[in-house]
């Protein structure tokens, strides 16, 4: 019996491929060693093989996420990417800023966690943002992504490893630290700490592999799918503003477009009793239609022409 039901399930793979045009799913390599933040990274050990095996494989196969990862990052990475060479951060770190927030700038956690970094309130005020019911610069891209760089220095000062840097931005430094003085090891791959902290680092090492080269994992985005950049100018507000809508209407858009590229303002006015210097942006009305002559790719790897 066992032998026949082999041969009817044979059978019935076969039928399946020819008459539906099933194609078969392969593994993608596991490479021998990486390397992130100029830092060697061997996966010959049996866990870190499989630990990376297991994020590239839940990258690879969730497609919507993936693809629309691709898109987003032509057009931040163009932003980020200058941010951490300013601030002395190693290119790699843009690959957090995904696996964070799938570069989605308006991500927002029920912990209370938000942004393309993900910040807690408190870490972003301690890193120099204003957040309140008004105005969050966790949503401002250039802003969140230095306060960032000022924590992963700040780490970086403290344990000499970017891998564990990134290991403390989930965890946390305090969790960190004491988890490497009570397990008496330096790197954050050697701890024993919760499922999410043990993924984090082994999934921005498969985020990097998928986004070096989204082709070898069969991804295919023509040039006129991509997202147009979109030219701004900017305008200082120093004042009070009571409605942001009327204050649209004057510079031309819509209430909606104004909150779409600046995502930080949080309510419909602006008290700004201190005087404070706001920089707003506002979208070049040609723009706003899309015209594939104004798409500009960013990784040549990332289109098929």
């Amino acid at each position: 019996m066992r032998f026949k039901s082999g041969i009817i399930l044979v059978l019935c793979v076969c039928f399946c491929r020819s008459a539906f045009g099933v194609e078969p799913i392969y593994a993608f390599p596991i490479p021998s060693k990486m390397e992130f933040a100029g830092q060697p990274i061997s996966m010959e050990r049996y866990d870190m093989r499989e630990r990376f095996d297991r994020e590239q494989i839940v990258i690879a196969f969730n497609h919507s996420v993936s693809m629309l990862v691709i898109k987003r990052a032509n057009r931040l990475f163009p932003i980020i990417e200058p941010v951490l060479k300013e601030n002395g951060v190693p290119d790699d770190f843009k690959y957090l800023a995904v696996i964070e927030s799938n570069l989605d700038t308006r991500a927002a956690s029920g912990v209370q966690a938000a942004g393309l970094w993900q910040l807690m309130p408190k870490t972003a005020q301690q890193f120099g943002l204003e957040v309140n019911d008004e105005v969050d610069e966790r949503y401002q891209v250039k802003k969140s992504t230095e306060a960032a760089c000022k924590f992963f220095k700040s780490a970086y000062a403290k344990y000499k490893s970017w891998t564990t840097v990134a290991a403390s931005f989930n965890a946390g430094m305090g969790k960190i630290s004491s988890e490497k003085e009570n397990q008496q090891v330096d790197e954050a791959f050697d701890m024993l700490l919760t499922s999410e902290t043990s993924r984090y680092v082994f999934r921005i090492l498969a985020m990097k592999q998928f986004l070096e080269n989204p082709k070898a994992f069969g991804y295919t985005i023509f040039h006129d799918q991509f997202y147009q950049t979109i030219h701004t100018k900017s305008i200082s507000v120093k004042d009070l503003v009571a409605d942001w809508t009327v204050w649209a209407s004057q510079h031309g858009i819509t209430y909606s477009q104004l909150k779409d590229f600046n995502i930080w303002l949080r309510d419909r006015k602006l008290t700004n009793a201190t005087g404070k210097e706001y920089i707003l942006q506002i979208p070049d009305k040609d723009d706003l239609i899309f015209n594939p002559a104004k798409i500009i790719i960013h990784n040549p790897l990332w289109v098929t022409f």
